[in-house]
């Protein structure tokens, strides 16, 4: 159904709504060891092991698990709040990457590398996603949702899309740093970057107590709790995200393994960070402009726009070619993202958003730690090029699903969502 909307209030505007800059810049800090994390264990376990196998089944470990726990942390982050969360996840997490850097280094086994990656995984602090929370919160996107449509504030839509943009800027930041002082300083440095920055960004935003979203009340038999994954069209978009996983994992790998077969590791950074340059300039652009088709089509457009980029990867040889190439599948991300994170706000409960978004987080986690394990195979038996079949083969699998179950993503009428105490939704445009 094409969107009526037609202005759309500026980001300075959002900006300067009272309260935010308090958890916009922790925010920020602790937003980067998700970006970090992947590439830096990849970096570290293919140094110590000289094999890309290894670090993609340990990378794919620290995923899996992730994705596994993080819609559980979004679910009590809803019911007990953010803080009470974050304290221990943050302590948690430290402590296990710096478990698993000790042991990369001296030496140990692939199964004990495996399993301090678990943990490591499943305490990564799901920031993003209660970033949007308590933009939500402040912007009055909690509001009863049978309340009727069109309620919600008008700088939602803009509070969206510059959570697209920060989210991609880390993208760029993040693997480029990680690779830098991986290269640059000693293999484990970006990953002692990452702890250090999680523990530091994470107790700073945990500490901005009067911003977090407020606890919602314990179920009843009359208002039971809705699970965002009993909605279909999560469902559909977590299988969407999968595909967008295998990018991000894929490339990871593939740019990697590319650039030790050229000679020159240090240009992984500059190729990776210029494919999440173009996702973070399509984030800006989506954000611009008032859009005249809704969030369905506009997701199917760029999916199909993203598998048609990631079909060349496999057969480019030159830097060059493959910035480019990188830079075109960056900008074909951003939209597919930001389409999937508007449809999850039409369609689930305001009591079950930070639980959505880390279900949609968690799915792009599994995707990617997939990703870097076949990808981690395919190169070390048959080069970077066999790598980059990865994004091309996820991307049509998650084409394939959503184009079949796009029905799926449309709102349910707002009188039978009312019913369930699912009515009220404001579209809110995120990554």
């Amino acid at each position: 159904m094409a969107s009526t909307v037609e202005t759309r209030p500026g980001y300075g505007q959002l900006l300067r709504t009272p309260g935010a800059w308090t958890f916009l810049l922790p925010g920020f800090l602790a937003r980067q060891p998700f970006a970090m994390l992947t590439i830096g264990i990849v970096l570290l376990v293919q140094h110590t092991t000289g094999s890309y196998g290894s670090a993609g089944a340990v990378a794919a470990f620290t995923g899996v698990s992730m994705a596994l726990f993080a819609p559980q942390s979004g679910k009590l982050a809803d019911r007990f709040g953010q803080r009470a969360v974050l304290l221990p996840g943050v302590l948690v997490h430290a402590a296990s990457v710096s478990a698993l850097t000790a042991l990369a280094l001296a030496d140990a086994p692939l199964w004990a590398l495996s399993a301090a990656a678990v943990p490591t995984g499943a305490s990564l602090p799901q920031v993003g996603p209660m970033v949007r929370a308590r933009w939500a919160a402040m912007l009055g996107g909690n509001t009863s949702q049978a309340e009727g449509a069109g309620r919600g504030s008008p700088l939602m839509s803009t509070a969206a899309a510059f959570e697209s943009v920060t989210d991609e800027f880390t993208f760029v930041v993040g693997p480029v740093l990680a690779t830098a002082l991986c290269t640059g300083v000693h293999p484990a440095a970006g990953l002692i970057a990452e702890a250090a920055l999680t523990l530091a960004g994470g107790l700073f935003f945990a500490a901005q107590s009067r911003t977090q979203p407020a606890v919602r009340p314990a179920a009843t038999a009359a208002e039971p709790h809705v699970s965002a994954l009993s909605i279909p069209g999560v469902r559909v978009l977590a299988a969407a995200f999968l595909g967008i996983g295998s990018v991000f994992g894929g490339m990871q790998v593939a740019l990697t393994a590319f650039s030790e077969e050229i000679g020159n590791p240090g240009v992984n950074g500059l190729l990776y960070g210029v494919f999440a340059a173009g996702n973070m300039l399509a984030g800006i652009a989506c954000g611009a402009i008032a859009w005249k088709s809704g969030p369905r089509r506009r997701m199917v457009l760029g999916y199909a726009g993203l598998t048609l980029a990631a079909s060349a990867l496999w057969a480019v040889h030159s830097v060059a070619l493959l910035a480019g190439l990188g830079l075109l599948v960056g900008l074909c991300i951003a939209p597919a993202l930001i389409s999937g994170y508007t449809l999850v706000e039409s369609l689930v409960p305001a009591s079950a958003r930070t639980e959505a978004f880390t279900w949609l987080t968690g799915a792009v986690a599994l995707g990617q730690a997939a990703a870097v394990t076949v990808a981690g195979q395919l190169t070390d038996e048959h080069g970077a090029s066999a790598g980059f079949l990865v994004p091309l083969v996820g991307t049509v699998l998650a084409l394939i699903t959503l184009v079949a179950l796009r029905s799926r993503l449309s709102a349910r009428a707002s009188g039978r969502i009312a019913a369930r105490g699912m009515g009220h939704r404001v579209p809110v445009t995120v990554d």
